[in-house]
């Protein structure tokens, strides 16, 4: 079970958000006391791949992007490849919701030896 995932922050955009842009479109904002996180995905639909571009400001020295769904204790089937953009930017392919229900995506920002946790919840139909 992936225990990392208790204590979520779940935090809405406030506007020293706004420095941290992601291009091409409309985005989802997280914010924690230290890390702004801008994300967009690709379509979600149950059983198919994804991506998700992402920025993360100020820029960490290791980031994580996952998947779980709260209510049922499990996450994803699969693990999904990152690869760094430059200047605090990431791409994650290979994410796939399995199933229809809430789901998170969680964002694990690692910098100077701690570690913040940022969470959005979709619903999948």
């Amino acid at each position: 079970m992936r225990r990392w995932l208790t204590g979520l922050a779940l935090v809405a955009a406030a506007p020293a958000a706004l420095a941290c842009e992601l291009p091409g479109g409309p985005s989802q904002t997280l914010q924690s006391s230290t890390y702004t996180v801008v994300y967009r995905t690709g379509p979600l639909r149950i059983g198919e791949h994804f991506a998700v571009n992402f920025a993360v400001c100020p820029a960490p020295e290791s980031v994580r992007v996952d998947a779980w769904m709260p209510e049922h204790r499990h996450g994803m089937n699969y693990r999904p490849s990152l690869v760094a953009q430059g200047g605090g930017r990431y791409r994650a392919e290979g994410l796939m919701l399995h199933m229809a229900g809430n789901w998170e995506f969680v964002f694990e920002v690692r910098s100077g030896g701690k570690t913040e946790r940022l969470a959005h919840r979709v619903r999948l139909e």
